[in-house]
């Protein structure tokens, strides 16, 4: 997901924190393997229900339940990994935000919404975080079917203002029946960098009334933060929120600064000071993001990270760091993206952390196939001044390492959260004559779909969009890349490959990146869908493609069924040098690369398997074999903008049923054209018109569903897809 603010400050420079009682619990006392539950009076956290018993703490109290709040935190962290890091430096903006606002009658929205475990916590869900037995009773984002206090599902970013005004409109046209009171829109860790946000500020100073922004300005994104805005961002902290230029004086809006952003006492009388405030105003709030990481707690230096204390010494679990203010370009330290050892400050991998469980684990299909795509891309720097990557924001999940960003140089660029941005700025690229590469998650991509549509599709940019995520997952309903097929191979002039092997996917780059005016270059913008799950699981094991192994032969593709059985790998030979894979591109045209593969000749049925639905039509085929005596034909269609009819019509001859299997909605999708083609092309001989069965995803959102449960929802196993074979002979 995505995230924050600012730039550096001065290391001399300190956080304001409020006093506690001298004897007061100290934050280690709560061990982090058994933190306090519901009905255990000794901790106040297992006594809050609800923001009424945040009001109902002594003021001395607060403190005490911000470090209580760290420590479920941290030891959640461990044991079930998350957005920590954004969550423990909004502890204490949190805890002041339902001190002084009276949620759900006082909206507060969170964005990005994975800033909201802590609201979680105080909203009547501290069990959830507490109980591992809980940990997967709620989302990492807010959703209004958790609670009346969460306003809206947000997992992307960027929105908060703008649902605001919605929110503060009604509201005003209403009047007091409304039952609406304050409208708080809560934004920061990288989400002001969103153009969305700018266009909120823009409608918030027009519309006027109660409208309370408050800024979290931790200086992080997810990787640094890039971008004009975090030079004046820098230079009002510095100044105590007096230098100028002031780009929220510069909108029309009020504005106050908060230095001690992890003080809940100086929230708590900031808050207080725009409560029911007649305007709207901007309360830009100075965090650190990770508050209450030990940096000398790494894994490293742990036998047992989930079940040692973890010590605190100072009265709100905040330690001094100086984590902050790194040198251009990056604004973040060189942790190298680990996602066990995150820290306080400028930390990239405290943006997710993995729990300790997952620790040695190789690399996810994103980190995997990203940094592959980098090793290619990488060599031809020097040559190709115009090749440059594009990430909007999420470079690490994607395997796009800080190393390779570091040689990389000015052939990398991370434009914030800003998808639309990125893809039209691609574009410009691509007209001047520029090889871009923009890659970000499936999802993401849905927030630049005119951009696709106008600015590259429309003008026939040479653009190459690696889509990561696409397909099936057991992501959250705000993460699913299920539609990722639906909307790019739908787009006019769009080439999507969706490559089942390395070997292809690095093929599918190279073609679509080849420089302007190569021969056989593509006429326009290609997506690559970056393999998932099941495509990375049967290269690291070939018995989980039974019936080629793996084995591709290296040779053109040909149009007429008979003389495909043993084609395929589109004529591409991939060499393995130091590590970085080399790809030379022999027959590479256009039709070239759009030709179907058949791996496998048979009779009966055909099926075909696109991108990571392909394994599953080999073993389906293996299981056909086994046990009914049918040899299938296999066929790899490898991508998804058009129909191979020299291909289709071959099946003709021989073939009763034509299966087509692909993990994304069916409904819109890859398979139903394949089910067009032979209605819209019927023949009067009745033999020679296969029956066409689709199998694939329901339209419908999917939360935390994992993917094998997904898979048996939509009939996509071997048992399934062979049943309703045989069923129909």
């Amino acid at each position: 997901m995505r995230n924050a603010s600012g730039n550096g400050f001065d290391s001399s420079d300190s956080f304001a924190v409020s006093g506690a009682a001298e004897g007061a619990a100290r934050l280690h006392d709560i061990p982090p393997s058994i933190t306090p539950s519901h009905g255990d009076d000794s901790h106040l956290l297992s006594r809050i229900a609800s923001p009424a018993d945040v009001k109902a703490l002594a003021p001395d109290e607060l403190a005490e339940l911000c470090r209580e709040i760290r420590a479920t935190l941290l030891a959640y962290g461990h044991q079930h990994g998350g957005h920590i890091g954004s969550n423990l430096g909004m502890v204490e903006a949190t805890v002041a935000l339902h001190r002084v606002f009276d949620s759900p009658c006082d909206r507060i929205v969170f964005d990005v919404s994975h800033q909201s475990y802590v609201h979680k916590m105080l909203t009547g869900r501290a069990g959830a975080y507490m109980d591992p037995n809980r940990f997967g009773e709620v989302t990492g984002f807010t959703n209004p079917d958790e609670s009346e206090h969460d306003q809206f599902v947000l997992g992307h970013t960027g929105t908060s203002i703008s649902l605001a005004c919605g929110l503060a409109k009604t509201r005003d046209m209403e009047g007091p029946g409304s039952g609406i009171g304050n409208v708080v829109a809560v934004i920061g860790d990288g989400s002001l960098s969103s153009g969305v946000a700018f266009e909120g500020l823009n409608n918030a100073a027009e519309q006027g009334g109660n409208l309370i922004i408050v800024f979290n300005d931790n200086e992080m994104s997810i990787a640094g933060d890039f971008g004009g805005m975090y030079g004046p961002l820098a230079r009002l902290r510095a100044s105590g929120g007096t230098a100028q230029p002031n780009l929220f004086n510069a909108f029309g809006l009020d504005y106050r600064y908060v230095e001690a952003g992890n003080d809940v006492s100086a929230l708590v009388a900031a808050f207080e000071e725009v409560r029911d405030i007649d305007h709207p105003v901007v309360v830009h709030i100075h965090t650190l993001k990770g508050a209450g990481y030990d940096s000398e707690e790494t894994h490293a230096n742990q036998q047992n990270a989930s079940t040692l204390p973890v010590s605190l010494d100072s009265p709100t679990g905040v330690h001094p760091t100086d984590n902050v203010n790194h040198s251009e370009p990056w604004h973040s330290d060189h942790c190298n993206l680990s996602d066990h050892e995150p820290h306080e400050g400028q930390c990239e991998a405290s943006h997710w952390q993995n729990p300790d469980a997952a620790i040695g684990k190789p690399d996810d299909p994103r980190k995997h196939y990203g940094k592959m795509a980098m090793a290619a891309l990488e060599p031809r720097f020097a040559a190709e001044p115009g090749l440059v990557v594009i990430s909007p924001a999420t470079p690490g999940s994607n395997g796009i390492t800080h190393e390779f960003r570091e040689r990389a140089g000015a052939h990398y660029v991370d434009t914030g959260i800003t998808e639309s941005h990125a893809v039209a700025y691609a574009a410009g690229i691509a007209r001047a004559g520029g090889t871009p590469v923009v890659a970000t998650t499936a999802s993401f991509f849905q927030r630049a779909y005119d951009q696709f549509f106008q600015e590259m599709s429309l003008n026939r940019s040479r653009v190459t969009v690696l889509d990561f995520l696409g397909g099936l997952s057991g992501s959250d309903n705000t993460h699913s890349g299920a539609y990722d097929v639906t909307m790019f191979s739908n787009i006019p002039g769009v080439t999507m490959l969706v490559p089942t092997s390395a070997r292809d996917y690095l093929a599918d780059l190279a073609w679509a990146t080849a420089p302007a005016g190569s021969a056989d270059a593509p006429a326009g913008p290609a997506v690559i869908r970056v393999p998932g799950e099941a495509i990375l699981a049967a290269e690291r094991d070939a018995t989980l493609l039974p019936v080629t192994g793996g084995q591709i032969a290296d040779r053109p593709q040909s149009a007429s069924l008979p003389a495909s059985a043993s084609s395929a790998s589109g004529g591409i030979s991939a060499a393995t040098v130091r590590g970085t894979v080399s790809v030379t591109a022999q027959h590479a045209g256009a039709r070239h690369m759009l030709d179907w593969r058949v791996n496998q000749t048979g009779s009966q049925v055909a099926i075909i398997g696109l991108g990571n639905a392909y394994p599953l039509a080999e073993q389906t085929a293996a299981a056909l074999s086994d046990d009914y005596g049918i040899t299938a034909t296999v066929i790899d269609p490898r991508q998804c903008t058009s129909l191979d009819s020299d291909v289709l019509e071959s099946l003709r001859d021989g073939h009763q049923q034509v299966i087509t299997l692909e993990d994304g909605q069916l409904e819109g999708g890859w398979g139903e054209k394949v089910t067009a083609y032979y209605a819209n092309h019927h023949v009067s001989d009745g033999s020679r018109n296969p029956r066409v069965l689709n199998f694939g995803a329901a339209k419908e959102f999917t939360d935390r569903v994992s993917l094998g449960e997904l898979n048996e929802r939509y009939g996509l196993t071997v048992e399934q897809v062979t049943e309703a074979i045989t069923r129909c002979f």
